[in-house]
C-alpha cells in the first residue's frame, strides 16, 4: 500500500502546553486559591512551572510510567500538575477526595502512587491514610512553607520549595503517544473503584472534539469557568481544550457557594462555565436571593451540563434569567468523558424556547470519534427509532479498552464496543435518551452512590433481615438515596438506630435521606429483588425537608 508523504508527530500533553505558551502564553490563568486570595498568572507561566514540576520528579527518582497522585481543587497548582507530570512521561492520578477513606486507600495502593501531591484542606485525611500507603515515598503540601499544614506527614515537602531550584525550560521527552498520561477511577456502582487508564493520543483527540463547534465550542475567545472538579475525569478535558485553543481559564478552588461563583462570573467576564445541575441550583438561588441581574451584569453565552440530566426548569432558568443557553452533556469516566453533546442540528434553526428546552432532555448526539448501538439482552442491535430501548454500547478513540491493574476479564464486545450499563433509545437523527440505569446507581449531584454497597452496610446491623436502596427525586440534589427495609421478627429497629449505624461505615453523604421499613420486598421469581417495582411504589415519595 502507497504511504502518504505528510509528516509525522506524535500528540503529546507536553504539545499542548508548549502551543499554549507559545502562541497564547500572555492569556490568563485565574484561580481561587485554599489560602484565600485570587491568583493570577498566565499560559506562559504555567509552561514554567510544569517544567519545574517535571525537573522536581526526575530528583525525587519518580521514573516514566510510574504514577504520582493529586488530592486537590481546581487550581493553578494542579493545573502545572495536569501538564508537568504528563509531559515527563509519568501518569497523572487524580483521586477523588469525597469518595469515603477506605476506597481513597485503596485506589491510591493498586495505582502504587509514588508521590502525593495534596491541597492542605485535605491535611487531615492524608495524615490518617499515610501510615498505609506503602508505595508513597513524598508528600508535596500545594503550598509554599509558611502555609505547610501541622499534621503527622512523613516525607512532607511544601510545593513551592519542591519548585524553586527547579529549571523552567525543558526539553519535553518524545514519548510514544499511546503511552500512559493520567490515570481516573470510577466511583463504582459495586465493588472496588476502577482504573481508567488514558493515553496522550485519546486525550488529545477528546481535546480536539470537545473544541468544535458542535462540542464544547471553545476558541480563544472564551473565559471558561470551570466548576466541574479536575479530580472529576481530568475536569471534563477542559484543561487540554482550554490549552489547544488558547482560552482563558477560571479556577474557583473550593469555593463552588453561589456567591462565589457569581463574583468570578462577573469579575472574570465568563463566557462559558460547566458543572453538575447542583451547582447550578445554588447559583439561581443566589441571584434569586440577592436579585441580581446576571443578563445585564454577566457576558455568560453557555453553560455546559453533566453528570446529571439537566433539568427544564434550568435550562429555562439560564435562558430567560441569564441570557445564556444551557448545552447537555453525557459521558462517563471510561470515555473520557464526552460521548455525546446537545447541540442542535439544521432542522433545529430558529427554534423557539419551549424546543431549545425539549432538545436537553436529550443526552445529545456524538461527535466523529465515537459510536453508539443499542442493543437488546440477546445482543441484537435495535433500531435507531427513539422507540426501543436497550443496553447502551460505546467504541471511539477515547473510549476504555480495559481497566487498569485489572483481572476482570474482557470489557469489550467481539465489534469493540463497551457496555456503559445504561439503557437507552436512539432516535432516527441520532440523539441519545437515557432511560433507565442498568445497575441501579443513585446519582446525586453529579456524584454516584453504589446502592448496592449501601444496601450491603445496612445489612451489615443485626435488626435487619432486607434492605434495597433506590434514588428518588430531590430538588437540589436531583436524586437522594432512600433505603427500604426489612426488619427481623423481634428487632425493636428505628430509622435514626440504621442511620447512626451506618455513620462511618458509607462516605456521609452517601447516608439516606429517609429510611422506610416494610414487611416485604418484591422478588421475582427467582428471587431476585424487583427495584423497578420498589421505584413504582415510591415515584411519589417526598423526602423530609422537600
Amino acid at each position: 500500500m502507497m504511504q502518504g508523504l505528510m509528516q509525522h508527530h506524535p500528540l503529546l500533553i507536553s504539545g499542548l502546553l508548549t502551543h499554549a505558551a507559545r502562541e497564547h502564553g500572555k492569556v490568563e490563568i485565574v484561580s481561587r486559591t485554599v489560602e484565600g486570595p485570587i491568583h493570577r498568572t498566565t499560559w506562559a507561566g504555567i509552561a514554567e512551572r510544569a517544567a519545574r514540576v517535571a525537573h522536581a520528579l526526575r530528583r525525587l527518582g519518580v521514573e516514566p510510567g510510574e504514577r504520582v497522585a493529586t488530592l486537590a481543587w481546581n487550581g493553578y497548582r494542579h493545573l502545572e500538575l495536569f501538564f508537568g507530570v504528563s509531559g515527563a512521561g509519568i501518569v497523572l492520578h487524580t483521586a477523588n477526595p469525597r469518595l469515603f477513606p477506605e476506597q481513597i486507600e485503596y485506589m491510591l495502593t493498586h495505582a502504587e502512587d509514588r508521590v502525593l501531591f495534596f491541597d492542605v484542606t485535605f491535611a487531615p485525611l492524608v495524615a490518617s491514610l499515610a501510615t498505609r500507603l506503602t508505595h508513597v515515598h513524598t508528600y508535596v503540601a500545594l503550598c509554599a512553607r509558611e502555609d505547610l499544614p501541622d499534621a503527622p506527614i512523613p516525607n512532607l515537602v511544601a510545593y513551592e520549595d519542591l519548585l524553586a531550584p527547579e529549571s523552567p525550560s525543558i526539553d519535553w521527552p518524545a514519548l510514544d503517544e499511546t503511552a500512559a498520561s493520567s490515570l481516573c477511577y470510577t466511583s463504582g456502582t459495586t465493588g472496588h473503584p476502577k482504573g481508567v487508564l488514558y493515553s496522550h493520543r485519546s486525550t488529545l483527540l477528546h481535546a480536539m472534539s470537545c473544541g468544535m463547534v458542535d462540542g464544547m465550542g471553545v476558541s480563544a475567545l472564551e473565559s471558561i469557568l470551570v466548576c466541574t472538579p479536575m479530580f472529576h475525569v481530568n475536569g471534563w478535558g477542559t484543561p487540554y481544550t482550554a490549552a489547544m485553543t488558547g482560552a482563558k481559564l477560571v479556577l474557583p478552588g473550593a469555593h463552588l457557594d453561589g456567591a462565589s461563583l457569581y463574583s468570578l462570573l462577573r469579575a472574570e467576564a465568563v463566557t462559558l462555565t460547566l458543572g453538575v445541575p447542583t451547582v447550578w441550583l445554588g447559583l439561581m438561588a443566589y441571584v434569586a436571593r440577592e436579585g441580581l441581574k446576571p443578563r445585564d451584569e454577566l457576558r455568560l453565552r453557555r453553560v455546559l451540563v453533566g453528570g446529571s440530566a439537566a433539568p427544564p426548569a434550568l435550562v429555562l432558568e439560564f435562558e430567560r434569567v441569564f441570557g445564556a443557553r444551557v448545552l447537555h452533556a453525557w459521558g462517563m469516566t471510561e470515555t473520557s468523558p464526552l460521548g455525546t453533546t446537545c447541540t442542535p442540528r439544521a432542522e433545529h434553526d430558529g427554534a423557539d424556547l419551549e424546543a431549545r428546552v425539549a432538545l436537553q432532555a436529550s443526552q445529545g448526539r456524538p461527535p466523529y470519534g465515537v459510536e453508539f448501538r443499542i442493543t437488546a439482552d440477546d445482543g441484537r442491535v435495535l433500531p435507531r427509532d427513539g422507540a426501543s430501548p436497550g443496553h447502551l454500547l460505546i467504541r471511539g478513540h477515547w473510549v476504555a479498552a480495559a481497566y487498569f491493574g485489572s483481572d476482570a476479564g474482557p470489557i469489550l464486545d467481539a465489534d469493540g464496543f463497551f457496555d456503559t450499563g445504561d439503557i437507552a433509545t436512539i432516535s432516527d437523527n441520532g440523539y441519545l435518551y437515557i432511560t433507565d440505569r442498568a445497575k441501579d446507581v443513585i446519582k446525586s449531584g453529579g456524584e454516584w452512590i453504589s446502592s448496592i454497597d449501601l444496601e450491603n452496610a445496612a445489612l451489615g446491623h443485626p435488626g435487619v433481615a432486607e434492605a434495597a436502596a433506590i434514588g428518588v427525586h430531590h430538588p437540589t440534589w436531583q436524586e437522594r438515596p432512600l433505603l427500604v427495609v426489612v426488619a427481623k421478627p423481634g428487632a425493636a429497629l428505628t430509622a435514626e438506630a440504621l442511620t447512626s449505624y451506618l455513620t462511618g461505615r458509607v462516605a456521609k453523604w452517601w447516608l439516606p435521606d429517609a429510611i422506610e421499613f416494610v414487611a416485604e420486598l418484591p422478588h421475582t421469581a427467582t428471587g431476585k429483588l424487583q427495584k423497578m417495582k420498589l421505584r413504582e411504589q415510591f415515584r411519589d415519595y417526598r423526602l423530609p425537608g422537600t
